[in-house]
């Protein structure tokens, strides 16, 4: 987001926070899935987002539109964060839609983090994506955008339905509806990592051909939180086909110490010659 959009999402994000401080887990989450709503709503109507977004209106003008809007078919609470986020000043109409969805993860977040379940809705997201991965049949189901939302999250519903927290559920329906302009599985990707952030860490990708034992990966998170200077929540992936080492994402850094790394580049070396 540019500057300005990223001040404003920042202001009605704040007012989300403080509402979630005194609200159950449940309220929250409810709120969240009315914002949900009407970020489908800005989605689907052009000229709405336009509006809302239009600089030569007023912030309060704008408010005053949503609101107007909105009364009757939300609560109070998500009310009055959306009129933060329609009174704000922003970059475009999307960066609006973007940081309307933003909110439902954070409060999405914040509900599971005051019921004491944000570490097992972060490892359900991740455990769900590798499932996803490893199935292509269902990944080019989920990940189809030409099929209706509803059918795919309806499927989503039925895997994890009695499987997942209900939050979990309602992230992975943001996924399918390519949360940030995002594909299913990278969208899922990083929800993961705005979870493991709400924990204040940061994910590893760890990437091995065999299981680590216990102490091994008590080593490399270690390292990694030294190097990073933050706790590191390693989510792993055993696939044969790296032969032996491992490889490690952290965000946009790849460290790449497979065996399979190192054949093709003695191949490529080779044939070079």
């Amino acid at each position: 987001m540019h500057t300005a959009s990223r001040e404003s999402y920042a202001a009605a994000a704040a007012r989300l926070a403080a509402y979630a401080e005194g609200a159950t887990p449940g309220a929250v989450a409810a709120t969240a899935d009315e914002i949900g709503g009407v970020a489908q709503l800005l989605g689907r109507e052009p000229r709405l987002r336009r509006a809302l977004a239009d600089p030569a209106r007023a912030g309060q003008e704008r408010a005053g539109l949503l609101r107007s809007t909105l009364t009757g078919k939300v609560g109070e609470p998500a009310l009055d964060v959306l009129d933060a986020l329609a009174g704000g000043r922003w970059s475009s109409a999307a960066e609006l839609v973007t940081a309307a969805e933003t909110l439902v993860v954070d409060g999405l977040l914040a509900a599971a983090d005051a019921a004491g379940e944000l570490a097992e809705v972060e490892d359900e997201l991740f455990r769900f994506g590798q499932v996803v991965s490893g199935t292509s049949r269902l990944s080019a189901t989920l990940g189809d955008a030409t099929v209706d939302p509803a059918r795919r999250i309806a499927l989503v519903a039925d895997l994890l339905g009695g499987r997942a927290r209900p939050v979990t559920v309602q992230l992975v329906a943001l996924a399918v509806r390519g949360f940030g302009g995002r594909g299913f599985e990278s969208g899922l990707h990083r929800l993961v990592e705005l979870a493991a952030e709400k924990r204040e860490r940061q994910v590893a990708y760890v990437t091995v051909a065999a299981p680590m034992d216990a102490d091994a990966q008590g080593r490399l998170a270690a390292a990694l939180a030294d190097q990073y200077g933050r706790e590191v929540s390693m989510r792993f992936e055993v696939d044969p086909s790296v032969v032996g080492g491992m490889s490690v994402q952290v965000g946009a850094d790849l460290y790449d110490g497979t065996i399979a790394r190192r054949l093709a580049e003695t191949r490529k070396a080779l044939t070079a010659r």
